[in-house]
């Protein structure tokens, strides 16, 4: 399952360099969660969530990115924030790159 979610990580990856971004980090875990992809655009920080599914049932993999998850991605990008920016955060985002039978997905600024 790992090895499916590292794949996942690299195909959003190429894909958001392909675009234009730059990696910052990549699978920054702390007590709130993991961020999967840490991008920069011009002056702005990207917090990337990545999420992949084989069929579009349910949903498909953008809609597995419920409230929850949100919450906790927004805990762990602003821990992450306040240890790299102090208390002047620049301007950033949260993005998901949804994988599935039809591409990725890219959708900026989702929540």
């Amino acid at each position: 399952m790992q090895r499916i979610g590292d794949a996942a990580e690299d195909r959003a990856l190429g894909f958001l360099c392909l675009a234009g971004l730059e990696l910052v980090e990549r699978n920054v875990a702390g007590r709130h969660g993991e961020i999967d992809l840490i991008m920069r655009e011009r002056a702005v920080i990207v917090f990337v969530e990545v999420r992949s599914r084989s069929s579009m049932a349910w949903g498909g993999a953008a809609a597995s990115v419920d409230r929850a998850k949100q919450h906790r991605l927004r805990r762990q990008a602003q821990r992450w924030l306040q240890t790299h920016y102090g208390d002047r955060w620049p301007d950033c985002r949260f993005d998901v790159c949804a994988l599935g039978p039809q591409g990725v997905d890219w959708i900026r600024a989702a929540f």
